[in-house]
């Protein structure tokens, strides 16, 4: 069994405009070239063929001035909810979709409820550095606090990101310790090992029985990502590493093929090795009981 527990829902169904592909083609978020961020599902579907299982998401954006918000409103987290929920009610055996909010949206709470209801999403995906909000902030505590006392895991960007306006700080994963303390039966993945700040990251998963971290987007930088399983195994959380990809970033290909390789970034004979069988553990490791979705 292979879990993808970050990849990122496909929005066409059939076909993507090609003005829209060379528009959002984007060249920062893998050394390895240029990487799309718009696809069908039959693109998301080929690529997902090495996995059993995969969660997949999108992020809500900011809600528009309070003036224009009416009686009806449903914000604009509730286009990006629908197309999750319609691509994964085509695949119910193999994909398990988030929904998304935006923590400063008035409707969040009741997006939550019709997305985890009528849509069927089982879990949450922040990208609070995106999104501009402080993870530290009231509204943000709101949504954390209703994902605990309903049993919603939630995902987090975590770490550095190539967007010229996404607030380093808002992504830092220092900060997950104090929702953590806050909220302890909260489940949670810290995504990207939290890179470049691993140490962080590891300091974080250690400490708290329900907060994990994703191996995705890590393992495009070979000698950071060899660094931070180094630390990870010296620091006893091989075992909080979930497999990911973080598709369209990699694929799980790419992502089973450097993870094989981490050892290859070693600087010398004497130097530290991850064993084969923590390797192996994280690929094939059963994430879906650790997060409440068993």
């Amino acid at each position: 069994m292979i879990i993808d527990v970050h990849t990122h829902a496909p929005r066409f169904r059939d076909r993507v405009p090609p003005e829209l592909v060379a528009a959002t083609a984007n060249t920062k978020w893998s050394p390895h070239g240029i990487r799309p961020t718009v696809y069908t599902w039959a693109e998301y579907d080929a690529a997902m063929t090495p996995v059993d299982r995969a969660i997949c998401f999108n992020i809500a954006q900011a809600p528009p001035p309070a003036r224009q918000i009416t009686e009806s409103y449903l914000g604009p987290a509730a286009q990006v909810n629908d197309e999750t929920a319609a691509f994964v009610r085509a695949h119910p055996d193999k994909y398990i979709g988030f929904l998304s909010v935006h923590p400063d949206d008035p409707a969040a709470i009741e997006e939550i409820e019709r997305g985890t209801g009528d849509l069927g999403l089982r879990g949450i995906k922040l990208g609070l550095n995106y999104q501009n909000v402080d993870p530290l902030s009231e509204n943000a505590f709101r949504i954390y606090a209703y994902a605990e006392a309903h049993r919603l895991p939630m995902l987090f960007h975590q770490g550095t990101s190539p967007v010229q306006f996404a607030d380093l700080d808002y992504a830092h994963p220092r900060h997950m310790d104090r929702i953590a303390t806050a909220l302890p039966e909260l489940r949670v993945i810290m995504a990207h090992i939290g890179h470049p700040y691993y140490l962080d990251t590891i300091c974080v998963v250690r400490k708290h029985p329900h907060v994990y971290t994703d191996i995705s987007g890590a393992v495009l930088r070979p000698w950071g990502f060899y660094q931070a399983m180094c630390a990870a195994m010296e620091w006893g959380v091989l075992d909080k590493l979930l497999f990911a990809s973080d598709f369209p970033a990699s694929t799980p290909a790419e992502t089973l093929r450097l993870l094989h390789a981490v050892n290859d970034a070693a600087p010398g004979p004497k130097a530290l090795r991850i064993p084969k069988e923590a390797i192996e553990a994280i690929v094939h490791r059963d994430s879906l009981p650790l997060l409440g979705l068993d």
